[in-house]
């Protein structure tokens, strides 16, 4: 793991303290691991979710830098979105 991972995992865990959200979340990040958002922890154990989003970590983090929309990087096939869609909506209160 990456410096800008673990900087993505810290970020993660202060922006779920300001804004919870319902639901499970795996982000898989290309060579670098899985960061899961389960009952308002954050870890980097893999599990199940209720909804998985893969990219590169460049890509994650410009959307994390507010310089890529979720909905942009989906919409140009620069992350993968598997499971519930509801729940990946949910997701970009803790990415914008």
């Amino acid at each position: 793991m990456s410096a800008d991972f673990d900087a993505a995992v810290e970020k993660l865990r202060g922006r779920l303290a300001q804004n919870p959200v319902e639901g499970s979340f795996k982000f898989e990040i290309a060579e670098e691991g899985v960061i899961v958002i389960r009952d308002g922890a954050v870890s980097t154990e893999d599990g199940p979710a209720d909804v998985t989003v893969r990219a590169d970590m460049d890509t994650f983090k410009e959307m994390f830098g507010g310089e890529l929309s979720p909905a942009a990087a989906f919409m140009t096939g620069r992350v993968d979105v598997e499971g519930d869609m509801s729940a990946a909506m949910r997701l970009s209160t803790l990415v914008e």
